[in-house]
């Protein structure tokens, strides 16, 4: 399967909270988008990995997401080496995606940095092909995405471009929300943590509506680039 967009994240549920809305509208204008977990997320302070498997696949589910699959990375102690660069490699030969969205590019947690440049660094590997790779025993060709784009997560990172996703942040909420076990829930006895509070779960909603204020509309979601964006046209920026 061919795929518009390759979304990867660190962890499950780091997509949905980076860039749900903003998967959600391509996925309305017709775009076939796939989403890859680095890892299951097993150190998390909350939850087991078995339990964060079954709500990746419901968020993926509330989404729409054509396929997701997980690498099955160490939490916390993958690194960005050839081994791991060419998982990653696999991926992008086998679907083919014409964007790359990852994590961004300097967060609180360890993950996602390495994350961010783990999955930008495969991107162009992925384009030598005198780098073999095969995947169900059979050679693949080389690939390159057009572009690599990174999401902005607990960091307030300064964002090169932002998209207005005016109409689509009920359905990242209800994709964030099928981490039950990560989230805010008011009467829960398992262990506090910096994404547990009721500010953190506001904040996916009024981070998204800051942006979207600065661009005049009601939400937003903001991504990096690694080189400048280019356009056809001034009638292509809003």
């Amino acid at each position: 399967m061919k795929l518009d967009i390759l979304a990867f994240g660190a962890h499950p549920d780091d997509v949905e909270l980076g860039c749900g809305a903003t998967l959600s509208k391509e996925m309305s204008l017709g775009k076939k988008i796939g989403i890859i977990d680095l890892t299951r997320g097993e150190l998390g302070t909350r939850g087991s990995a078995d339990i964060r498997d079954q709500e990746a696949a419901a968020a993926a589910k509330i989404m729409g997401i054509s396929v997701r699959e997980n690498l099955r990375f160490r939490d916390g102690f993958f690194t960005n080496d050839e081994t791991h660069q060419l998982e990653v490699i696999r991926m992008m030969r086998k679907y083919r995606p014409e964007i790359v969205l990852c994590n961004a590019v300097d967060d609180r947690h360890i993950d996602h940095s390495k994350g961010s440049k783990l999955v930008s660094d495969a991107a162009f590997l992925s384009g030598l092909r005198r780098i073999e790779t095969q995947l169900d025993g059979q050679s693949q060709q080389a690939w390159r995405p057009k572009v690599v784009y990174h999401y902005i997560q607990w960091k307030n990172i300064e964002p090169d471009f932002v998209v207005d996703v005016t109409g689509f942040m009920d359905t990242k909420i209800q994709a964030v929300m099928a981490y039950s076990s990560q989230f805010y829930e008011p009467g829960s006895n398992e262990p506090i943590t910096p994404i547990t509070s009721k500010n953190f779960l506001d904040s996916i909603s009024y981070r998204a509506q800051d942006l979207g204020r600065l661009i005049g509309t009601d939400f937003a979601e903001g991504f990096t680039v690694e080189r400048y964006l280019a356009v056809n046209s001034l009638d292509d920026l809003i």
